[in-house]
């Protein structure tokens, strides 16, 4: 054959190429990781010049049905795509160190595309949360893109929480948080939809300079006042995540539940989940028989099965990535902000009645006294019998069993409560540290509304599951270790020396001996609790010793669990609502071999890192369900100021008393300038103000009388003075070396000063 048939029949094959249809020009568009121009389209497709009309003339149309996106240098995409080039916001750091931004637009339709910065894209200081960046965009999957830095563009903004005030030039935001000293002026043109009294998020515009700060008004975040928004404020002010990612959201609506497969069949078995009356998920179901087993007289069988949150949320993908960042679930009267969407929190991981429901369970075996002897984990099918409440189960125990309570009582809820008082022998046994700290809980009415706050019951029927739970824990690390798998324990370690000491020397002011030059156990602290119940030292001597614990904390490495007197505990219970137990959770299936979702090596290999993130996550939800609790009680008790309270000291310190009513346990504080017509000296060691010139002395634990002065629902805090209390005693003699005078410098002998705010 010639050259010149060669050619010829090569621009006779050229030409037979078909034109792509439509649908075959936008599955490119939409499979490109960036908008694409007519030349592209024409290269893939191998179309000729002449086709390039055509091809125009399609584009248009697809642009005019809706069906692709035009940009600019007249490049098209699928529509909603974010451009090529674009100005984007860090919007969070995660764990794993990714930086994740949104792109900067006047009004965002729908949910924003998560946007990942790729990493070693810049040069110096990493971008930080709220920074502006110029950026090359990629798309990487469905509405998640990848970053190239350009150019930093600035610093982000600094935010604040506050209740916005009009004035005649614009208004005012007072800050909820009393760590921020004064108010900020918005001006007119900056207040958006703000309206007199709401909360809002604001950003701050002057970072520095002298005189009032302005700020912007960014977002409202509900009226001032209303129930709902105190733990909005709380949130926000504690920087609680809200709102998943878009990816991780779709991936949570894709789940379906699972079948029996290769899955043990628990279905037979009449577990059933005990919770509060105001429980929101279901995360572990128990049942206990008397063990058949002769050589285990008295023993028990017990099993825990809980929810299997790792078949759905596997290593790296986007459930995991958005629950490792949040770490917890985090709790509030009116509403919980889940680690996980409520596709899973809420159903499919929760082990609602008669439902069908994939779990990690374990099996365990103990002797009368409440021993664990043996243990076996398993991936399984569970159906619970009946969801329970704890009042209603102990109404059970004690002889009033309802309807549902009724035909349980003797094949479930007795064995039940038999095991637990094995697991109490044990537990008395180990010495464990018995520290009852009360709970305060808010009663809403239907309308929102505060209708009351009262301490939270401790039942028996609590206390079993607390001891069931305790059990699975430590049967998890204990497995953990003979699989010679890691394990993120839950440690708790004994108290520092300083802490030991200053506890030391209090506790001899009081009449009580803490041994010297001896390792510190936990009945240790338990022997002086028993020597002071019932006395008028109880309360103080209990403050003092939780008050000297060490905080705990999830790690790697192993210490033990002091309070618990245990030498391995993890966190296995509980996966719906924290992370570190969904790590334990694909431990034991990869040291099990018990399928998919197992840990994997990079988790593994981070697992100091992750630890010490979640500790975090847990410090911050616990600050923030604090924070929540002070305002609600505040805006209970806002209605009446003047009124006289019962109270007990619970802080003393150089500038003044906090107090706790006994009614509420509401918290507030109690100004050194108000307390009496004395100078007063602060007594570290013994935690007491003692007059220098009467000798009047208040302690820890004190009884008063006190009167409300001042309620801030902005900020939660509360003002205080003291009606009635403290104990007479001997003028101090200040001399060299003696401590320093708390009392307002200045303020004249014989004469009460006004309260007035606290010092902030």
């Amino acid at each position: 054959m010639s050259n010149k048939e060669k050619t010829t029949k090569t621009k006779t094959k050229t030409k037979e190429v078909p034109r792509p249809t439509k649908d075959q020009i936008i599955s490119f568009i939409e499979d490109s990781p960036a908008p694409v121009g007519k030349r592209e389209i024409a290269r893939a497709f191998r179309l000729t010049a002449g086709d390039r009309i055509w091809l125009k003339g399609v584009l248009k149309e697809l642009a005019a049905e809706g069906q692709v996106e035009r940009g600019r240098k007249r490049r098209v995409a699928k529509p909603g795509s974010l451009p090529e080039v674009a100005v984007i916001q860090v919007d969070r750091i995660d764990v794993d160190g990714e930086v994740i931004c949104h792109p900067v637009k006047e009004e965002a339709d729908g949910k924003a595309p998560v946007i990942y910065l790729k990493p070693g894209s810049h040069r110096g200081a990493a971008p930080g949360e709220g920074d502006r960046l110029l950026a090359r965009l990629k798309r990487i999957g469905e509405d998640v893109y990848e970053a190239q830095i350009i150019r930093v563009l600035g610093a982000g903004p600094a935010r604040l929480i506050g209740v916005f005030e009009p004035t005649a030039t614009g208004g005012i935001v007072r800050p909820t948080d009393r760590k921020h000293k004064s108010e900020y002026v918005v001006g007119s043109a900056d207040i958006g939809k703000a309206r007199p009294g709401d909360v809002v998020s604001a950003e701050i515009l002057d970072t520095r300079g002298y005189g009032a700060r302005r700020v912007k008004i960014i977002e409202r975040l509900g009226r001032m006042g209303d129930a709902s928004t105190i733990s909005l404020v709380a949130i926000h002010q504690n920087g609680i995540p809200v709102e998943f990612p878009a990816d991780a959201l779709k991936q949570a609506e894709a789940a379906e539940p699972v079948t029996l497969g290769t899955r043990t069949d628990l279905r037979d078995f009449p577990l059933v989940t005990i919770d509060g009356a105001d429980a929101r998920d279901f995360d572990d179901a128990v049942w206990a028989a008397a063990d058949d087993d002769p050589k285990n007289e008295g023993g028990w069988h017990l099993i825990v099965a809980i929810a299997d949150v790792s078949w759905y949320v596997r290593p790296a993908d986007p459930l995991d990535r958005s629950a490792r960042e949040r770490g917890n679930s985090v709790y509030f009267p009116d509403r919980v902000v889940p680690m996980l969407p409520e596709k899973l929190s809420n159903d499919l991981c929760s082990l609602r009645p008669r439902e069908d429901r994939a779990c990690m369970a374990v099996h365990m075996w103990i002797d009368r006294n409440g021993k664990l002897k043996r243990h076996k984990f398993l991936r399984g099918l569970m159906k619970s019998a009946a969801r329970l409440i704890y009042e209603q189960v102990q109404a059970a125990r004690d002889g009033n069993p309802d309807d549902v309570t009724g035909p349980l009582l003797e094949p479930v809820i007795a064995p039940l409560y038999g095991a637990y008082e094995a697991l109490l022998r044990g537990r008395a046994a180990r010495g464990t540290l018995e520290l009852e700290i009360p709970e305060r809980q808010v009663i809403l009415g239907e309308d929102g509304h505060i209708e009351r706050i009262i301490p939270r019951q401790r039942l028996d029927s609590h206390k079993l599951i607390e001891e069931f739970m305790i059990l699975a824990n430590v049967a998890a690390a204990e497995a953990l270790e003979a699989k010679k798998r890691p394990a993120m324990y839950r440690i708790h370690e004994e108290p520092p020396m300083d802490k030991l000491e200053a506890l030391r020397q209090a506790l001899e002011g009081l009449g009580y001996k803490l041994a010297r030059g001896e390792t510190i156990r936990p009945d240790h602290f338990t022997g002086i609790l028993a020597k002071a119940e019932g006395t008028d030292k109880e309360t103080l001597v209990s403050t003092l010793i939780l008050r000297s614990q060490s905080q705990a904390k999830y790690s790697p490495d192993n210490p033990g669990h002091f309070g618990l007197a245990l030498r391995r505990y993890c966190h296995f219970t509980s996966p719906i609502r924290r992370y570190a137990d969904l790590l334990v959770h694909r431990s034991l299936i990869a040291g099990y071999r018990l399928g998919d979702g197992g840990l994997s090596e990079d988790e593994a290999e981070r697992f100091e890192e992750i630890g010490d993130h979640i500790s975090s996550t847990e410090r911050r939800a616990v600050m923030a369900e604090r924070d929540a609790m002070d305002r609600y009680t505040t805006a209970f008790l806002a209605e009446r100021t003047g009124a006289t309270f019962t109270a007990k000291v619970s802080g003393v310190t150089r500038f003044g008393l906090f107090v706790t009513l006994d009614e509420t346990g509401a918290d507030g504080l109690i100004p050194i300038s108000t307390i009496a017509d004395d100078y007063f000296i602060h007594d570290e060691v013994n935690h007491a103000l003692v007059g220098e010139r009467t000798g009047l002395t208040f302690t820890l634990s004190d009884p008063v009388v006190v009167e409300l002065v001042e309620a801030d629902t902005i900020t939660g805090g509360m003002v205080f003075t003291i009606i009635e209390g403290g104990k007479e005693g001997r003028p101090v003699k200040r001399g060299r070396g003696a401590p320093r005078r708390s009392g307002p410098r200045g303020a004249p002998k014989g004469r009460k000063r006004k309260p007035g705010r606290p010092r902030r």
